[in-house]
């Protein structure tokens, strides 16, 4: 049966290409706009950069208290192992469930609450439990040491899992991608091939990909330009090290991706699932379309919103609409 809206979009693509400022475009639109330009209802968002940022917080208050990192090679270095790649999808999957259950938490300590669920994410993929490993003493500093910035992230998750989600369209924000001249296809965990192949297929059942396109060297150049050193936490302004934009975000797999589906415009999944007491191979279908961003169209949006140009604005509405219908006229015509 035809939908009239996108149920889940995945904005999958390389750092710095405009995913945040995507977002923060469409929570801005209002019910109608959301529904007549961009096949969508008013947007309810996930993104995994929040638990990137506070297994930096964390590692970054070990060194302090004497202890070594347990997540990084170093304050501007990438993941010690490139499994996590895997465990944010885990982190991401189980905020998809909350929201689903409409579930909330409210611990008696946001950080600790934040370091279990690391930990449990981690144990799913048969890696270290880092944080049950930090002497007590250690981790209780540690804790009360990043407990604001934990709150506020729980506080926000919290909002998005309790909303309703009927007539809404989730976005899911993550991007991915492997060194500098990798070749195709790329060898897990890296690139979005096996961030499909981790995502709950509950997730993939409804799920539709938009890829905000530039090509690498831009994704480097607005990753420098948005970069505010007091800003590592905001979805805008942080920046990533050059190291992983060479090493993790050198390429990324989409094209390959689509160019290699039996169906045009989509990405073709295949995955062995459970099904009562069996496995069974499935292969998933998902819609996919670029918003093209070679030519930049979405910087504005960093600015508040009354600082917007009145054609900026369209430039990138129009654009955006485009993407979108094409991915709503790909889903109803395709068997999910």
């Amino acid at each position: 049966m035809s939908q009239s809206i996108l149920d889940t979009v995945l904005l999958f693509s390389l750092p710095a290409s405009g995913k945040s400022e995507t977002r923060t475009y469409m929570a801005s639109l209002t019910p109608e706009q959301c529904k007549n330009d961009m096949c969508m209802g008013p947007t309810v968002q996930l993104d995994d950069y929040p638990y990137v940022h506070m297994m930096h917080r964390i590692d970054d208050e070990l060194r302090k208290q004497g202890w070594h990192d347990c997540y990084y090679q170093g304050p501007t270095r990438p993941f010690q192992d490139d499994w996590t790649w895997a465990v944010l999808i885990e982190l991401l999957n189980e905020d998809y469930e909350n929201l689903m259950a409409t579930r909330t938490a409210n611990p008696v300590s946001a950080a600790q609450h934040l370091m279990d669920r690391l930990d449990a994410a981690h144990a799913k993929l048969g890696m270290p439990e880092h944080m049950g490993m930090v002497p007590y003493r250690i981790r209780k500093l540690v804790a009360e040491a990043i407990e604001k910035e934990a709150k506020h992230e729980l506080d926000v998750l919290n909002h998005t899992c309790s909303q309703d989600r009927t007539g809404k369209t989730l976005v899911i924000e993550a991007a991915r991608g492997a060194a500098n001249g990798s070749a195709f296809p790329l060898t897990p965990p890296h690139g979005y091939a096996a961030a499909f192949q981790q995502l709950s297929p509950k997730i993939l059942e409804k799920a539709a990909v938009l890829y905000i396109w530039v090509d690498p060297a831009e994704s480097r150049r607005k990753n420098i330009e948005r970069g505010k050193p007091s800003a590592q936490g905001s979805i805008l302004h942080h920046s990533v090290p050059m190291e992983v934009m060479l090493g993790q975000y050198g390429c990324d797999d989409m094209a390959y991706l689509m160019e290699q589906s039996d169906k045009p415009d989509t990405v073709k999944v295949e995955r062995l699932i459970q099904q009562n007491d069996r496995y069974i191979n499935k292969v998933y279908h998902l819609p996919a379309a670029r918003f093209d961003n070679r030519k930049d169209k979405t910087t504005f949006v960093r600015e508040p919103k009354d600082k917007w140009n009145a054609a900026d604005v369209k430039t990138m509405h129009d654009e955006l609409s485009r993407a979108l219908k094409t991915l709503l006229k790909v889903q109803n015509a395709i068997e999910r």
